[in-house]
């Protein structure tokens, strides 16, 4: 059975994931990718360096946020939202961001591999020693799908 996602269900699956896709379009491309992330009920919190998805978005901050739940393929939800982009700039909004960022993600960062990322060495006692790009997408419309069976 096909159907849509009602407003509950669409914030439950946005609030259990940490992984979704970021859409921007700038300068006659558009680009797609995947991003860590945390939820918080409006906005979509997130880190990254400067680069091609940063360079995109402070162009054009209206972008699409994309997340799925796949059990396998006739059992699956998919959230799909638009919304502004916004840079995190000063130090208390980057504190803020950063917390909320690292609370979600960190229970999932089990090896050396991931534990390497640069969120780790982000999170350090002082917020000027914060590197990167902390930003968040305040979320305007949300939809989603599922498949069950």
């Amino acid at each position: 059975m096909l159907g849509d996602l009602s407003s509950r269900q669409i914030e439950n699956v946005l609030y259990s994931l940490i992984i979704g896709r970021i859409g921007c379009h700038a300068d006659n491309k558009t680009y797609i990718v995947p991003v860590t992330y945390a939820y918080d009920g409006k906005y979509i919190y997130g880190h990254t360096k400067e680069g091609m998805k940063i360079d995109m978005m402070r162009k054009n901050p209206m972008v699409c946020f994309e997340v799925d739940d796949l059990e396998n393929m006739s059992n699956w939800r998919s959230v799909i939202a638009w919304g502004k982009f916004q840079e995190l700039k000063t130090p208390e909004q980057r504190k803020e961001g950063m917390n909320l960022l690292m609370d979600r993600v960190l229970p999932f960062i089990t090896g050396e591999t991931t534990i390497s990322h640069t969120l780790k060495d982000s999170h350090k006692k002082t917020i000027e020693a914060m590197q990167g790009v902390m930003y968040r997408i305040e979320l305007t419309e949300k939809t989603g799908r599922y498949e069950k069976t």
